[in-house]
């Protein structure tokens, strides 16, 4: 797709200022931010102030998993990297229509990339936030607005009813999905429920590997619907190497509601008889389900690969991504599941693909 949106080059702006900012800061697990450059600029002001308030807005978005998200766009917003997602498609038609776009919140910035689908296909974007992730995406919005003040149209935010719009994105859970479905079922839409990530390990993993796990694992506290929930072991899976492997990320336990979901789960684990593994910070559970708790990573054991196939096979609707080593077909490698290529999209659904063949006969003022 040859884009001459405007967005396009705002976004390479964007991206250009982000690597810039988040180069200045610490990457390493655990590390407490690194101290702003010399340079005082008013952006890097706003940034510091934005990850203050975002913390206090909703204390599971630490600076550490902001700068995470943060740096995530900051590599994805480069020509290069836009360029190799865009070009299999088709340029968008010249009429704009207006795309209600509903986001979940359990991650920082998990909504962004609907945002910025729908303006590189050339409409607007009505946007609903999470109550608990709005000033991420609202800074992100601000600063794309000045480097192309034309979007300011073409983006707008609503904390109540929708209004008018030509089609929607919606992502929410399994529950709300139901509400979704039936609210929307006159418009083109997208709905998104529930998913998880699973891991496949066959147990000879690097040490390398299980560290890649562990960052799939505890990445944005397991909130995420890439974040690995379960685990599947060959039977007689020795543990120790893995619990090794996410000792780095032993400071969560240190985090208020991280810690308080894990104490938690353990007395009603506890309380119930339920046998587990406790390193101090995670519990390992065998359970068929999922979707385990935060500070709980779910497990089975299998005896064959190929039965544990057929058992992701028949779980496909349920599972965002895949976890595992090059043997299993569909997997993406280890260390990898928080950070998709563009062209990964959720539930499986080409959303860039929707939107260009989404089409209003009279499309709505914004």
């Amino acid at each position: 797709m040859k884009t001459k949106d405007p967005s396009y080059r705002a976004l390479l702006q964007l991206g250009e200022q982000l690597r810039e900012l988040t180069s200045e800061r610490s990457p390493d697990i655990g590390a407490k931010a690194a101290p702003p450059a010399p340079v005082n600029t008013k952006i890097q002001n706003e940034l510091e102030a934005l990850l203050n308030n975002t913390r206090q807005n909703n204390p599971w978005f630490t600076e550490e998993s902001c700068m995470h998200a943060l740096r995530y766009w900051a590599g994805a917003l480069s020509e290069d990297t836009l360029e190799r997602w865009l070009s299999p498609y088709d340029a968008p038609g010249s009429s704009p229509r207006i795309i209600a776009l509903i986001m979940a919140g359990n991650i920082p910035l998990v909504g962004f990339h609907d945002l910025i689908s729908v303006l590189l296909t050339g409409h607007k974007a009505l946007v609903k936030c999470a109550s608990k992730d709005t000033l991420l995406l609202k800074y992100l919005v601000s600063l794309l607005t000045r480097y192309e003040p034309g979007l300011t149209s073409r983006i707008r935010f609503t904390d109540g009813k929708l209004g008018a719009f030509d089609a929607v994105i919606a992502t929410g859970s399994t529950n709300t999905s139901r509400y979704f479905e039936y609210y929307f079922s006159k418009k083109p839409h997208i709905i998104r429920k529930n998913r998880h990530g699973v891991a496949v390990l066959s147990g000879q993993e690097t040490p390398a590997e299980l560290s890649g796990l562990a960052e799939d694992v505890f990445r944005y506290f397991g909130m995420g619907c890439r974040s690995v929930s379960k685990l599947y072991v060959p039977k007689g899976y020795d543990f120790d190497p893995l619990f090794k492997a996410f000792y780095p990320f032993k400071y969560l336990i240190d985090h208020q509601k991280y810690g308080n979901n894990y104490d938690y789960n353990k007395a009603v684990y506890l309380m119930s008889g339920s046998p587990m593994l406790d390193n101090g910070f995670l519990l390992l559970k065998e359970d068929p389900g999922l979707g385990s708790p935060i500070g709980t990573l779910f497990y089975e054991s299998y005896e064959e690969q190929g039965a544990v196939v057929q058992r992701l096979i028949a779980l496909k609707d349920e599972i965002q991504c895949i976890v595992g080593g090059s043997w299993l077909s569909g997997a993406i490698p280890f260390g990898s599941a928080q950070r998709p290529e563009l062209g990964t999209y959720a539930d499986g659904v080409d959303t860039v693909d929707f939107l260009l063949k989404t089409s209003a006969e009279s499309p709505s003022a914004i």
